[in-house]
């Protein structure tokens, strides 16, 4: 039977019996994939409309369904429900009769805040709680509560200036935003509200032009900060308004169709927009913090991403063998870093390789970054008890090729993938480590026998991303003594070979950088390294002896991108 506790229109539902087990269990695993709110999926099946949702509700509650519109709202009603209530519990008054005050609840099964309400407003009022349609109630207190940014103070003008002042290309901004976002969720919104919601399309248009991996919204005592990441680093936006965060992360929440009235728990799910003909994901976090909701958005754009193997910039000897590698019949290759070193995307194109038409590849990630044509793909979600060993045991009774598993984490399911790798399966993975050979030791550390690691692992390749120096203004210099004494190099060992620096320009945004490129450390696992697993040899001896076998560093890959003019002296001390 499906778990629908947490969920009290889903309970509600199974209750009155409206829909069957298979239908409930249809919804909750929709809403597991996609982040989508549960109201939206059973509109979007066609199982339940929003107007039979409201009428359910207000009947087990025994109270009625009304339409909220700010404009038919008493001033003297809205007087009653200070601004900060009005936000904190997610309400908005209605109506007032005499002595007793209609109220609606964005959350309306949630009977503490009627309680919490009434404690607010004394024993003068008592409150009549009736169901209404959660955006129009948004709106409402939007509307009647809201910033300037919610109102008549920001329009249109006043928006445009603010995106100016913040270095937002108006241009390009929120009018062609708009435009290329058209498909965004709930995009449409009243004359008063059109500012918050061009503001929100204007930083997210910004975001992807400037190639950000991930957007932050952080509101502080005094300040409202976004910020975006690009090429690994963070950089400030000039900060609008405090007043103004609020708004955008309710805007956010809605265009997510995540529960906008929840704000003491973290939430998570997905935008899908439409930005200039190319489809743009946007996987969403909220983080309940000291000054209100923290969001940080990353940004999931299939056209910047690709998944060649022979785009990745590995060294010809890795990329043969890698390539040899993801054609055996059995075995296990494991990528290695830290989170945002690349590692997905190194197994996405070892998939594409060998994704043909005789091949069954299973996936289990959390969560699926990307979904690629021809490949079966299993959302992780442990909330739902999906997790990896479930899903690895389930992979194995699926006639599988080859398997790639997000992360082995731990004891049991690093077992599964190697006992499925012993019986006829490749299995790709990764590992948090901070070099190939440490993900021997890692294995060990999880209690998995040194006989199993040695006759399953085929080889480890650790991984970093670096920025690579902006070619419209690179600049030769010549290394410092101190800066050679970091890279073990002495000026013997740089010939004349040269070095460059980034000046910052314009293509950069004076940063300097421009783009990233990966750095490889691979290891190979033959008979004399798997004579040191056997015998539980320590890290260092691992790398010792594969050095002594032609293993290529993490810094030595680097170096290789020093000489080339790719990367810089700063950026390669930094991640090796």
């Amino acid at each position: 039977m499906s778990d629908t506790s947490s969920h009290p229109l889903l309970n509600l539902i199974r209750n009155k019996a409206l829909l069957d087990e298979m239908q409930l269990e249809e919804v909750l695993q929709e809403n597991a994939k996609s982040g989508k709110s549960i109201s939206q999926i059973l509109a979007e099946k066609e199982f339940i409309d929003p107007i039979t949702q409201l009428s359910v509700i207000a009947d087990e509650l025994n109270t009625e369904v009304v339409q909220v519109s700010a404009e038919l709202i008493s001033e003297e009603a809205v007087k009653l429900i200070p601004a900060e209530v009005a936000k904190q519990l997610g309400c908005v008054p209605v109506a007032l009769y005499d002595s007793t005050i209609q109220v609606a609840f964005l959350n309306p099964f949630a009977a503490d805040l009627v309680d919490q309400l009434g404690e607010k407003l004394g024993s003068d009022y008592g409150i009549q709680p009736v169901v209404a349609d959660p955006v129009d109630i948004q709106k409402a207190i939007d509307k009647l509560y809201g910033s300037p940014s919610a109102g008549q103070n920001f329009d249109e003008s006043h928006m445009s200036a603010l995106l100016k002042e913040m270095g937002v290309d108006t241009e390009v901004g929120p009018l062609s935003a708009l435009d290329a976002l058209k498909n965004l969720p709930d995009l449409t919104d009243s004359a008063d509200a059109a500012p918050i919601v061009k503001f929100v399309n204007a930083v997210l248009y910004q975001a992807v032009q400037d190639r950000a991996s991930d957007i932050h919204f952080e509101p502080f005592e005094h300040e409202f900060k976004i910020r975006y990441r690009v090429d690994g680093a963070l950089y400030e936006m000039a900060p609008p308004p405090k007043e103004l965060s609020s708004p955008v992360i309710s805007r956010l929440k809605i265009m997510a169709n995540l529960n906008i009235s929840e704000r003491r728990l973290p939430q998570d799910g997905r935008i899908a927009v439409n930005m200039g003909g190319k489809q743009i994901d946007l996987r969403i976090s909220t983080l309940p913090t000291l000054f209100g909701e923290s969001v940080v958005l990353r940004v999931l754009d299939r056209s910047a991403v690709n998944l060649e193997l022979a785009s990745l910039g590995l060294p010809k000897y890795v990329l043969d063998y890698t390539v040899e590698a993801i054609n055996q019949p059995n075995g296990i290759y494991v990528v290695t870093g830290p989170t945002g070193s690349g590692k997905t995307t190194t197994l996405y194109s070892c998939l594409r390789e060998v994704n043909t038409m005789d091949v069954k590849i299973l996936t289990a990630e959390d969560p699926v970054e990307f979904d690629i044509e021809g490949i079966m793909q299993v959302a992780v979600n442990e909330a739902y008890g999906m997790t990896f060993m479930r899903a690895l045991r389930a992979f194995l009774r699926q006639d599988p090729d080859i398997i790639m598993l997000g992360e082995m984490r731990d004891l049991e399911t690093s077992q599964i993938a190697i006992q499925a790798s012993l019986t006829g399966h490749l299995v790709l993975s990764t590992l948090h480590t901070n070099d190939a050979p440490g993900a021997i030791t890692r294995l060990v550390d999880m209690g998995v026998e040194p006989f199993l690691i040695s006759s399953s692992l085929m080889a480890v390749l650790a991984q970093r991303l670096v920025r690579k120096v902006c070619k419209k203004c690179k600049t030769p210099f010549e290394p410092t003594e101190s800066q050679l004494n970091m890279l073990n190099l002495s000026p013997h060992d740089i010939g004349d070979k040269v070095f460059y620096y980034g000046r910052g320009c314009p293509a950069c945004n004076d940063t300097g950088y421009k783009g990233r490129k990966g750095i490889f450390e691979l290891l190979l696992v033959n008979e004399a390294v798997r004579t040191l697993i056997n015998e539980r040899a320590p890290t260092v001896v691992v790398r010792h002896k594969a050095v002594e076998m032609g293993m290529t560093t993490l810094r030595e890959d680097g170096l290789r991108g020093i000489f080339d003019g790719e990367t810089t002296v700063e950026e390669v001390l930094k991640y090796t």
